[in-house]
C-alpha cells in the first residue's frame, strides 16, 4: 500500500471526510440534465475566483484615502502577477454578474421556482442582490476620480427619495462627505460582509438544491401538483436518476476549467481597466457612471421624468424585488414547460431587449458632460460664408473647448449631447440672445458671468454667430444672389 494512499485511509478514519462528502458526490440527479443546468455552479467558479484573488488583492492594498490609488498603482504595474490578479478580479466580477443572470433566466423559464423549491428561488433572489451590491462596493476602492465621483451621484440620487433620503446617504457615505471613512466602510463590506453573506446563501441554496434534488427537465403535459410531487420525483429518480458524480459533476468541471481558462486570457491580453485621475471631489471633470452590469440602471435613473424621479428610485427597485419573491408563491403548481407558458418566454424576451436598450442607451449616456471631446478642428470652425475663417471665430472656437462648452454641446457632430445642439444655432437666436444666455446660463447650464472677460465674451458669441446651415442654391439662381 503506497505512503499516500495509507496517509488518505488515515486521515479519512479521523475525519469521516467520505462519509460527509460520499453522499454528496453520489447523489441522483434526472439523467439528460442540459448544459445549462451547469449556469449554477458557474456562478459559484466565479464567486470563488472573486475569492483568491480577492485575497491576493487584499494582501496589497492599502484602506488609506492617501495611498489607495497609488496601492492599486503598483499592484497593476508593479507587482508580481498583479496585473494578472486585478484583471481576473474584474472580468471574474462580469462573469459572476452573467452567470447568476443567466442562471436565474433558466430557472425561470424551466419553472424550477415551482413546488417544493420555492425557498431555492428566494435564497436566489437574495444572491442576485448581493451579488450587485459586491460589484457596487467594489467599484469605489478603485479610489479614482471616476469611482469616487460615482459613489457621490449615487448618494445624491438615494439622498432624493422620500423621508429615509438622507438617512440613506448618511448610510452610503458613512457621513456627510465622501472621505476616509467612506472608504473603510465600503473595504468592510465588500471584502467582510457581502462575501460572508454570499457564502451563508451559497451554503443555503446548495443544502437546498441536495435536500429538495435537483429539478428534474420539464415536459408538457406533466404539472406540478404538491399532492404527489415527491413521490412521483423519488420514483422518477429510480428509473431516470444517475449518479452526480462522475455522470453529471463532468459538465460543471468543463465549465468551470473553461471559464477559468477565459478569465485568465481577458485578464493576460486585455487585463483591467485603466484608473482614471487620482480622486479630487474639486474637479468636475469626471464620467461618474458605474460598471457595465448597472448601466442600464443608470439609464433608467438618467431618462425618469424629473417630477417622479424621487419616488421611482426606491419603488422600481422594490417593485422588482416584491414581485421575484412573490413569484413562487402565486404560481407554485402546474405546468413547467416553457411551451405551456408562452407568458414566461415573453417576460424574458422582453427583459433582454430592455435591459440591451437601456445598456445601449447607458453607455452612450447622452445626458451626461462629453469631457473626453476633442476640440474642433479647422475645417468645422471655418465661417460658413468664408474658405476661411476670421481670427476672432478661430478664437471662440477655442473658448467653446477650452471653458468646457463642448462637453455639452455638440457642433457639426463633435461634442456632448447634454446640451442643445449648436450647429446651426446662429441662425436660431441674436447676438444678443447668445450674450444673455452665456453670462446668466440656464436650465443645468452654469453662469459664465464671472469667468469670461468681454473680449473673450465677445469671440465666443462671434463663433456661436458663425455657425450657420450652408446656404441653398435654388435651380438657375446664382450662389449668394438675391432670390
Amino acid at each position: 500500500m503506497g505512503l499516500l494512499k495509507r496517509a488518505w485511509l488515515w486521515f479519512d478514519d479521523r475525519s469521516g471526510v467520505s462519509k460527509a462528502i460520499g453522499p454528496v458526490a453520489t447523489h441522483a440527479v434526472p439523467r439528460g440534465s442540459a448544459w445549462s443546468w451547469a449556469l449554477g455552479s458557474a456562478t459559484l467558479f466565479a464567486f470563488l475566483v472573486q475569492v483568491v484573488t480577492g485575497i491576493g488583492l487584499a494582501t496589497a492594498y492599502v484602506t488609506s484615502t492617501a495611498d489607495a490609488y497609488q496601492s492599486l498603482q503598483f499592484i497593476s504595474h508593479e507587482a508580481t502577477f498583479g496585473h494578472l490578479i486585478r484583471g481576473m478580479h474584474y472580468w471574474g466580477a462580469s462573469a459572476m454578474v452573467l452567470f447568476i443572470g443567466l442562471h436565474m433566466a433558466q430557472v425561470f423559464l424551466i419553472a424550477a421556482y415551482k413546488f417544493p423549491r420555492e425557498l431555492n428561488w428566494l435564497s436566489g433572489v437574495a444572491l442576485l442582490g448581493v451579488t450587485l451590491a459586491m460589484g457596487f462596493t467594489g467599484q469605489l476602492l478603485r479610489w479614482d476620480q471616476t469611482a469616487v465621483w460615482s459613489v457621490i451621484v449615487a448618494a445624491a440620487q438615494a439622498g432624493r427619495a422620500p423621508v429615509v433620503g438622507q438617512a440613506l446617504v448618511h448610510f452610503i457615505l458613512a457621513g456627510d462627505t465622501v472621505g476616509g471613512a467612506t472608504l473603510t466602510r465600503f473595504f468592510a463590506y465588500h471584502v467582510f460582509f457581502v462575501p460572508a453573506l454570499i457564502f451563508g446563501l451559497v451554503g443555503l441554496h446548495l443544502f437546498l438544491v441536495l435536500h429538495h434534488g435537483v429539478s428534474e427537465p420539464p415536459k408538457a403535459g406533466r404539472p406540478v401538483d404538491p399532492k404527489t410531487y415527491r413521490r412521483w420525483y423519488h420514483d422518477y429518480l429510480k428509473t431516470e436518476g444517475v449518479p452526480f458524480w462522475p455522470d453529471s459533476a463532468w459538465r460543471d468541471v468543463v465549465v468551470g476549467v473553461g471559464m477559468l481558462v477565459v478569465l485568465v486570457g481577458l485578464a493576460a491580453v486585455v487585463g483591467a481597466p485603466e484608473l482614471g485621475k487620482p480622486p479630487d471631489p474639486t474637479l468636475l471633470d469626471a464620467y461618474p457612471r458605474p460598471d457595465w452590469y448597472l448601466l442600464w440602471y443608470f439609464a433608467v435613473l438618467a431618462l425618469l421624468p424629473t417630477n417622479l424621479e424621487d419616488y421611482l428610485i426606491l419603488l422600481l427597485p422594490a417593485i422588482a424585488g416584491a414581485l421575484l419573491v412573490a413569484l413562487p408563491f402565486i404560481s407554485n403548481r402546474g405546468e413547467r414547460s416553457a411551451l405551456r407558458r408562452p407568458w414566461a418566454m415573453g417576460i424574458v424576451l422582453i427583459v433582454i431587449v430592455m435591459i440591451s436598450t437601456l445598456w445601449i442607451k447607458g453607455d452612450q449616456a447622452p445626458w451626461s458632460p462629453a469631457f473626453t471631446a476633442q476640440a474642433l478642428p479647422p475645417a468645422v470652425i471655418q465661417n460658413q460664408a468664408s474658405a476661411l475663417a476670421s481670427e476672432v471665430v478661430v478664437t471662440g472656437a477655442g473658448l467653446f473647448h477650452s471653458k468646457g462648452c463642448e462637453n455639452c454641446h455638440m457642433v457639426a457632430g463633435y461634442g456632448g449631447q447634454r446640451g442643445p445642439n449648436l450647429t446651426a444655432v446662429g441662425q436660431r437666436l441674436s447676438q444678443a440672445q447668445m450674450t444673455t444666455r452665456i453670462l446668466n446660463g440656464g436650465n443645468n447650464m452654469p453662469a459664465y458671468g464671472g469667468s469670461l472677460t468681454p473680449d473673450q465674451l465677445n469671440a465666443l458669441v462671434a463663433f456661436l454667430s458663425s455657425r450657420r446651415p450652408p446656404a441653398v442654391t435654388q435651380p438657375g439662381v446664382a450662389s449668394g444672389g438675391s432670390q
